[in-house]
């Protein structure tokens, strides 16, 4: 059992809150890096598109699919225990990218960064849920997502500078000395807790969330290439609709499960995660199309582009924790509906941006109202999801948000990309636009019309569209169901 948190010190409490940011901030850096110099992977790779998707959506795929019996994990087995698993698992996996010699291993690699993200992940949040008291964690969770702001701020300017003038490989071995500090620093601070009523492990119920979601993205991925009528597509996309509707059952039949349902009995939990939903799926797939969009079109540097990341994390550094001292005072739902529906103007000024903008014509703005839209809602959201649940099941609940935020954002890669293909596709009216599609995100200038360059421009523009109306929909969520204040339990 852990100490309680008002036995703590301010010290001690400050050594925790480290050491989980520490261990976040290995999937915020890598996250943050990779987005940026993944059109140089994608070039040196020879990657289509689907296989550059695939290197983000395996590792999405693994960590939405199991970060739900990561945290149920946690709550039984010691969420420091299972915390420092995720870490180790997350560096090897990492020394494995950096050696991968091609797009199939640098998958494979990435699925298992995934693994080792979906242990670290909810722990790290749990860890911050059961030693710091309620009056607390708002102010708490705003200085573990700013701080973890802070270290991805590096991340788009490191792995941009790597993809332009040395190896991209070199951002997974970052990874590495990081996490041995996290290691040190979590051995030595972090005391141990659980939830000693947790019993069992719902694997079933995790082979039928991966399965399902597996194939429902492969089903997705494969569509614009094989056509939507071939077999292999409409197996995947039947039999992953199929296997999520098996995994919900058993989950309802489940002595112990992983997700359990009756937390959606909550309105604020259920609310708060349609929100996440919304807000995360906007998000990421604005944060992966962008980069090739600057690339690829405005004709910016890797290093240029992840210049254009940096009002995003600036402003979630420095004011996510007022961010979330100010929700604890004044209640989530203000945040919750202002924040989402700011970051929708954001990224409809980021949609807006013509080819020729410079930096501050062009995505200074949006970024910057993005920034601030996300800044008044991540804190208070992790509050408002742990504030729903009795306090026993705060891994289960963090991994349940994360579920839905890692799952929001395979689902817009793979939706994005879907909607992506089809304007482009449209645009260029070629039997070989496919083809043209993977020249240009891949940076192959020879042969790459002027036509299809501008054919993406608007195909990133329905993009970004639809993710503003994602976001503004979070917001409407978010009126309707936050709490006003901070609730104990539902």
């Amino acid at each position: 059992m852990a100490a309680e948190p008002s036995s703590l010190s301010a010290g001690r409490k400050r050594w925790i809150l480290a050491a989980t940011v520490l261990g976040s901030a290995l999937t915020f850096i890598d996250g943050s890096a990779l987005g940026v110099a993944l059109p140089a992977i994608q070039r040196d790779l020879g990657a289509g598109p689907a296989a550059a998707q695939w290197i983000s959506n395996a590792y999405l795929l693994t960590l939405g699919a199991l970060v739900l019996i990561g945290g149920a994990a946690g709550d039984r087995f010691g969420r420091k225990r299972v915390f420092l698993i995720g870490v180790v698992v997350f560096a090897l996996a990492s020394i494995a990218c950096g050696l991968a010699p091609t797009a199939s291993l640098l998958i494979a690699g990435r699925a298992l960064q995934g693994i080792g993200a979906a242990l670290l992940t909810p722990g790290a949040l749990a860890l911050i849920g059961a030693n710091f008291p309620e009056r607390e964690r708002g102010a708490a969770f705003g200085t573990w997502a700013g701080a973890g702001a802070l270290f991805g701020m590096v991340g788009p300017l490191v792995g941009g500078w790597l993809a332009d003038h040395a190896d991209w490989r070199f951002i997974f071995w970052i990874n590495v000395p990081l996490a041995a500090l996290t290691v040190v620093v979590a051995l030595k601070a972090v005391p141990e807790s659980r939830d000693e009523q947790a019993t069992g492990l719902d694997w079933p119920g995790a082979v039928l969330g991966i399965s399902g979601l597996g194939a429902l993205i492969w089903g997705l991925t494969a569509g614009p290439d094989l056509g939507w009528a071939h077999p292999g597509v409409l197996s995947g996309l039947g039999g992953g609709l199929l296997l999520l509707i098996a995994f919900l059952w058993a989950e309802a039949k489940e002595a112990h499960p992983m997700m359990p349902l009756t937390l959606f009995r909550s309105r604020v939990f259920s609310g708060i995660n349609a929100l996440t939903l919304l807000l995360y799926f906007a998000l990421s797939g604005a944060m992966f199309f962008l980069p090739f969009e600057l690339i690829r079109v405005h004709g910016w540097s890797a290093t240029g582009a992840g210049s254009a990341m940096l009002p995003f994390a600036v402003v979630m550094g420095l004011f996510s924790g007022v961010a979330g001292r100010l929700a604890d005072r004044f209640g989530a739902k203000l945040s919750l509906s202002v924040g989402p529906m700011l970051a929708g103007v954001g990224l409809a000024l980021l949609a807006l941006m013509s080819p020729d903008a410079g930096y501050v014509t062009g995505p200074l703005t949006g970024m910057t109202v993005l920034a601030i839209g996300m800044t008044l809602a991540v804190g208070p959201l992790t509050a408002a999801v742990m504030g729903a649940v009795e306090p026993g099941h705060t891994g289960v609940a963090s991994g349940v948000n994360n579920a839905v935020a890692r799952i929001a954002g395979l689902l817009a890669i793979a939706l994005l990309g879907v909607l992506l293909s089809a304007v482009f596709v449209a645009g260029v009216d070629s039997p070989d636009a496919r083809a043209q599609l993977g020249a240009v995100m891949a940076g192959g200038e020879a042969g790459v019309s002027a036509r299809a360059v501008d054919a993406f421009h608007g195909a990133y523009r329905a993009v970004m569209l639809a993710c503003a109306a994602c976001a503004v929909a979070a917001g409407v969520i978010g009126l309707l169901t936050a709490p006003g204040r901070v609730q104990s339990a539902a």
